[in-house]
């Protein structure tokens, strides 16, 4: 088995990226303290060609070299947008129709394997801060909330790793039926 070259992959560039079909997606950043974090969410929103990515509160705009780091571009391609509060941002979002989803552990979540996105609605999926998690202001606007399955005996992922899950579990359960 050989690895295939960087010119082998047949990946877009910036520009065709912004024409091509999105997955109906925009993920919310919630306060977000780390710049690392908010960087490989954006190489992970890229990957999965979601439609956008809101930052709010706390969390750092680009351009920023600790952000960069980590993005390594596609802050470029991937669109976003910032509000200064949680509540703004999902209000515009409910405005325009999205289901909103906390991704968290709560009463009454739904375990991610047993949640089944349509395919005619748009989501928006809100990721909390590294120590606190989705804020309790936006809790209070959600229409559900998923929880990923852990057996381990951490209480938690890091915010990178279950933008990674959630986002490819929403995009197998989307387009690859």
């Amino acid at each position: 088995m050989r690895k295939l070259k960087l010119e082998e992959l047949g990946r877009v560039d910036v520009a065709a990226f912004k024409q091509q079909e999105k997955l109906p997606v925009t993920v919310v950043l919630d306060s977000v303290r780390s710049m690392h974090n908010v960087g490989s969410v954006f190489r992970t929103a890229d990957g999965f060609a979601v439609e956008q990515i809101i930052l709010c509160g706390i969390t750092a705009q680009p351009p920023h070299r600790e952000i960069e780091k980590t993005a390594l571009g596609a802050t470029q391609s991937v669109s976003w947008s910032y509000f200064s509060t949680v509540k703004e941002a999902l209000q515009q979002l409910r405005e325009k129709g999205y289901q909103i989803i906390a991704v968290e552990q709560a009463e009454n979540s739904i375990s991610l394997n047993e949640y089944q996105p349509e395919n005619d609605k748009k989501y928006a999926l809100i990721f909390g801060n590294e120590v606190n998690g989705v804020s309790d202001e936006a809790m209070q606007m959600i229409d559900a909330c998923i929880e990923i399955p852990q057996f381990g005996t951490k209480h938690s992922f890091n915010i990178v790793v279950s933008a990674g899950i959630v986002l490819w579990d929403f995009f197998a359960k989307l387009n690859l039926k």
